[in-house]
């Protein structure tokens, strides 16, 4: 079994899992299937705000899509998360890519 059946197995056990929902949609942009990972990205980030972790993913997929103000918004939504959480290394990645596309 690959690892998105694998993973779309487990998830029909655990549909809210923020960890399978977010390991799904890599396997998704490792595939190209950038519709799909955007898809999980953001209903696992309206479900789950603080998995921190989601939104560089997700802002990159926005940059390929050449969509940079969306980009920019979920950075800039992902460092304020980051940074109540005080998730330090989750803040910088973002920081270091919001400052990547905007200047």
């Amino acid at each position: 079994m690959d690892r998105i059946a694998q993973i779309k197995q487990m998830l029909e056990t655990s549909p809210n899992d923020s960890f399978l929902k977010h390991a799904l949609a890599l396997e998704y942009i490792k595939l190209n299937n950038d519709t799909a990972a955007r898809q999980l990205f953001e209903e696992l980030l309206a479900y789950e705000p603080g998995y921190t972790g989601s939104y560089y993913h997700l802002g990159k997929l926005l940059e390929r899509q050449e969509e940079k103000e969306a980009a920019i918004a979920v950075y800039e939504k992902g460092m304020a998360m980051a940074k109540a959480a005080n998730e330090r290394h989750t803040y910088n990645e973002l920081q270091s890519a919001y400052e990547e596309l905007v200047y």
